[in-house]
């Protein structure tokens, strides 16, 4: 339906498109690369929490217009939906205005980041596919100290949480970030149980820290992915790969692996990590190879006993790497449907307030209250 494709070239369209859309089936184009802020700087969380805000509704495609198509300031919410696909979008990992210090994060303390680049919550039927993911000119050198730790401003660049289902990752390049991808966000959320089945293939992970992905709960296959990086990278050095956590499940098969740098040949161990839980979770490869050599000698455990729910015939070992280089990230796809979608910016102002009784009411048109500073009345209430 004509009506249904929209082209959005600046964050009020992209806005009106997906607002107009609705839950209805819809295309949405991005061409050239959206700047969320507007050119105007986020003057806190609560601020960047409402304008660089991207939430797509069910039955969503969101994609770009050829090479050059992106999103810098912005984030991306999948949450309670179904049926969205992102395809072929330069994204730059948005960095917090006001990341939060817990002193009980870890031995010292850490910095924490409120957005990813694309956060997947409560989700099913979710396809994340030829884009590329990097901490853009803000890497993680530039960031200050403070409290004796890096203020870390990113989050994750694609996480995926809270009993989200049947979700796929391909074909995209991540590059230059600290923490990827997190499949189940708490060893508490007995609800992920049986849910987050995710797979990854043909992705490219350069100099990524950690979290490629960090899994708890999920039943994830991972198959013809290539990893690389460098121990002794001096901005995003290499910790590990894939994160085996609790209660995980992970299925592997000919992936690569080139990681330089270590005082001695690299270790399975090197790459695939046992992070806790009370439920070890499980890590099973074939045909995957290190630094050229059988990736073997894994310290987890081997019984995952799931298997991928489709048909797939994995790409020899040898043809892993170049064909990822090749084929993954943005600007491979090119698309020529259009359509007639109205991305006219809607200056209307809708509130949505009951008749009577109590209550505040905000005028943000996305049920957000994160500008709100509500303040106690002095006398009786």
């Amino acid at each position: 339906i004509p009506s249904q494709i929209y082209t959005a070239t600046n964050r009020a369209e992209l806005v009106a498109a997906l607002r107009r859309g609705a839950a209805n089936p819809k295309i949405v184009k991005l061409r050239g690369t959206i700047d969320m802020s507007e050119g105007v700087p986020y003057a806190n969380t609560g601020d960047q929490a409402s304008r660089g805000l991207i939430r797509l509704p069910s039955n969503t495609t969101l994609i770009g217009d050829g090479a050059g198509a992106g999103i810098i300031n912005g984030h991306i919410v999948v949450a309670g939906v179904s049926q969205v696909i992102i395809r072929n979008l330069k994204i730059v990992n948005p960095c917090d205005v006001g990341p939060i210090w817990d002193p009980n994060d870890g031995a010292l303390g850490n910095w924490n980041s409120a957005f990813d680049a694309i956060g997947v919550t409560t989700s099913d039927h979710v396809w994340v596919d030829h884009n590329t993911f990097t901490d853009g000119a803000m890497t993680d050198d530039l960031l200050p100290i403070e409290n004796g730790q890096v203020k870390q401003c990113h989050d994750g660049s694609v996480d995926i949480t809270k009993a989200s289902d049947y979700v796929t990752v391909s074909y995209n390049v991540f590059g230059q970030h600290r923490k990827n991808n997190l499949i189940g966000s708490s060893d508490n959320d007995p609800a992920d149980a049986g849910k987050l089945h995710v797979s990854f293939s043909n992705n490219v992970f350069r100099d990524v820290v950690s979290r490629s992905p960090r899994v708890r709960y999920g039943q994830v296959h991972m198959f013809n992915n290539y990893f690389v990086g460098s121990k002794t990278n001096p901005v995003y050095p290499h910790e590990y790969s894939i994160g085996v956590g609790h209660a995980s499940q992970i299925l592997s098969h000919n992936n690569v692996f080139e990681i330089a740098g270590g005082a001695a040949a690299l270790r399975c161990r090197d790459v695939i990590e046992p992070i806790g839980g009370t439920i070890r979770g499980t890590f099973k490869d074939t045909g995957s190879a290190l630094n050229g050599a059988p990736l073997s000698g894994c310290t987890v455990p081997l019984n995952v006993t799931f298997t991928a729910p489709y048909a797939y015939t994995a790409r020899p070992l040898a043809l892993v790497k170049a064909n990822a280089l090749a084929q993954a990230g943005d600007g491979k796809l090119t698309t020529t449907i259009t359509g007639s979608g109205d991305v006219t910016p809607d200056t209307t102002v809708t509130l949505h307030c009951p008749p009577t009784g109590l209550y505040f009411c905000d005028d943000f048109q996305n049920g957000g209250t994160a500008n709100w500073n509500l303040l106690p009345v002095a006398g009786a209430n």
